[in-house]
């Protein structure tokens, strides 16, 4: 339980939830004990009632003899308390009759199941109190375990992203977190609820008769083995049934996805095919899984009824040879079935301990991950924004080189420019050249393995990423957008108070998308789909821009925003980031050269080296990779290809 170990934090946190918890799972077995020692006192007040008053008129004696003048029938023992509690003083006083007797018996029966159902009902809200302090204490610390895992998410950066898999890191913050709450509740409550119990119930049967208590026990201990057993086999049958689940729920997943690549291949029957190969696959687990888990209740009712038809047999013996109450065979059959549960419960928490165990070592690992961009905490002056002849929001590249560390390549060979607030520097190049590679390390997705890049005449490294994010705009090249409205989509950069209809239907008129929101039935508060899918491509593009646009950026970045929309639109566009340029540093990347006409200078790459660097003007004169790459897309040809 090493792993588990780093949880007692939490357990101190909510320390007061926790021995509550324990103080009622006491208060609960109290109670829980007491009442089979009611129905014992019970059986036995019944038959000392019986002996006393029935049984000589079943002998023969008549009803005068037993209930004459004269004669006296003193209160059993047993029924003491009853006399106590009725007020009656002699047994002459109160029976004078067979009536008299039937009439006790059956409130001394009335009267001993008011009690039993009593403290049952105590035991049931003291059981109440209990999960509503150590299930609710999981619940929280669950809550703060899912908090530290996402602020963990957000934390690491894109590299991190780059080499796990999206389904294995969400699996952290739901799978493995609730393999680890059954640890924090019900695993923990019922360990508690055993060791209390069992201190009590035993203590109190070796009490009554030791012999008694060990031949009542002692199929316990191999029923706790045999469960143990069952569940450990349940245990990995579960997760080769989950891990099939999972391939058939991706095989789904993707085949909706790419529906319509799979109607247009005409390729439905060899998927249902392979379907069916997985559903048959996924079936035979199940099935197997279901005849393991029906030996569960079986090994129960089998064991348990053993240590009932023990406690009978022994039990009665020994009734026999007077060395035991009657009662007590009652009692002792009630307590055996109240540990039954309990001692069931063994393996199964055995169980729930080794998935928790597993699950907190990989969600220790993922939290022990630090990220490969680090953070200064030490807050810089703000820069002066709205004033285009200053320099002190100018973004430098000074000899920047980046390799990726998961595949050796690199990207970029130590190339150095400017942006100035005002101005808007554009690069370009064939793909693969390391454009957009650039653009993440201007928004520090990415650090540079070699060289530096300043804001504000201060390294990006020396700006708490916070205050940097916070001056910066960035529209990727990949666009996502959120499922929600289309007006919280762009305002998703501003707090909320922030954010006006006015603001967003500005930046989407700016984006040249507000005529399109317009015609949607419901506007601004028109709900995307996932990933923006009732939108199209163009669509998409523009609501990010206009994203970028609405925070009033002093450095804004722009990922080849402009691939899907037409050249009338991208005008538009362009004239508003022309504006906005007027103020911001703006980094505009695109392999389109039509995007570029509109930049003040152009950064040329090829193969991560900049190749040539001017006005749009002088490149183009100039004969180059620039020229050449003008002269092919103004004929429409592929500028990748070298005609």
């Amino acid at each position: 339980m090493r792993e588990l170990l780093k949880l007692n934090p939490f357990f101190w946190k909510y320390r007061l939830l926790l021995f509550g918890g324990l103080a009622f799972i006491g208060l609960t077995n109290l109670f829980a004990v007491y009442a089979p020692a009611l129905i014992g006192e019970g059986v036995n007040a019944l038959r000392d009632a019986d002996q006393e008053f029935l049984a000589p008129l079943r002998d023969g004696t008549s009803a005068s003899e037993v209930f004459g003048e004269g004669q006296t029938r003193n209160w059993p023992h047993s029924l003491e308390f009853i006399r106590e509690w009725t007020g009656v003083q002699s047994g002459n006083d109160a029976l004078h009759s067979k009536e008299d007797v039937f009439r006790w018996i059956a409130l001394i029966a009335f009267f001993q199941a008011g009690l039993f159902m009593l403290t049952y009902l105590i035991k049931g809200i003291f059981l109440f109190f209990t999960r509503q302090t150590i299930i609710v204490m999981s619940r929280r610390i669950e809550f703060d375990l899912k908090a530290q895992i996402f602020d963990q998410y957000q934390r690491l950066d894109a590299a991190f992203y780059k080499v796990n898999d999206t389904g294995d890191l969400m699996n952290r913050i739901s799978e493995d977190v609730s393999k680890v709450r059954m640890y924090l509740g019900p695993a923990v409550m019922y360990t508690l609820n055993l060791a209390v119990l069992i201190f009590l119930v035993v203590g109190v049967m070796l009490y009554i008769d030791v012999q008694l208590t060990l031949f009542a026990l002692l199929p316990l201990p191999f029923m706790s083995l045999a469960i143990y057993r069952v569940s450990s086999k349940i245990h990995h049958q579960s997760e080769a049934v989950q891990k099939r689940q999972s391939g058939l729920s991706t095989f789904v997943q993707q085949h909706i996805a790419g529906i319509r690549i799979l109607q247009s291949f005409h390729r439905e029957e060899d998927a249902a095919e392979r379907f069916e190969t997985r559903a048959d696959d996924y079936k035979s687990h199940v099935l197997r899984l279901v005849k393991t888990e029906a030996l569960f209740m079986p090994i129960i009712v089998l064991l348990v009824g053993l240590s009932t038809i023990l406690t009978v047999y022994v039990g009665g013996r020994r009734v026999i040879a007077g060395e035991l109450e009657l009662g007590h065979i009652f009692q002792f059959v009630f307590y055996v079935n109240l540990l039954t549960w309990p001692f069931a419960s063994v393996g199964w928490v055995t169980s729930l301990v080794q998935k928790a165990e597993a699950s907190m070592k990989r969600i220790n690992a993922f939290l022990e991950v630090e990220p490969a961009i680090h953070s200064s905490s030490l807050p810089k002056d703000p820069i002066p924004s709205g004033n285009p002849t200053s320099n002190s929001g100018e973004m430098v590249f000074h000899e920047v080189c980046f390799t990726y560390p998961e595949t050796g390549i690199e990207a970029l060979k130590g190339i150095s420019f400017s942006v100035k607030p005002g101005e808007i520097v554009g690069i370009t190049g064939r793909t693969g050249s390391g454009k957009s590679t650039a653009a993440q390390l201007a928004m520090r997705i990415f650090d540079p393995t070699g060289g530096t890049i300043a804001l504000g005449n201060q390294p990006v490294k020396e700006w708490p990423m916070h205050q940097f994010r916070e001056m910066t705009g960035y529209v990727p090249q990949e666009v996502f957008l959120f499922s929600d409205t289309i007006a919280n989509n762009i305002a998703f950069g501003l707090e909320s108070a922030e954010a006006s209809d006015e603001m967003i239907s500005n930046a989407a008129t700016d984006a040249h998308v507000a005529h399109n929101i317009d015609g949607f039935k419901h506007g601004y508060d028109t709900l995307l789909g996932e990933r923006g899918v009732n939108l199209s491509g163009g669509q998409k593009q523009r609501i990010s821009i206009a994203r970028a646009l609405i925070r009033k950026p002093q450095l804004l970045i722009l990922d080849d925003c402009l691939s899907a929309v037409d050249t009338e639109t991208e005008d538009f566009i362009l004239k508003s980031i022309r504006q906005e340029g007027q103020s911001s540093a703006i980094l505009m990347v695109s392999h389109r050269i039509s995007c570029l006409r509109g930049a003040d200078r152009v950064v040329v790459l090829d193969q991560g080296e900049m190749v040539e660097y001017g006005t749009p003007e002088e490149l183009s004169q100039a004969g180059g990779l620039y020229a050449s790459m003008v002269a092919q897309q103004a004929w429409g040809t592929d500028p990748d290809v070298t005609p």
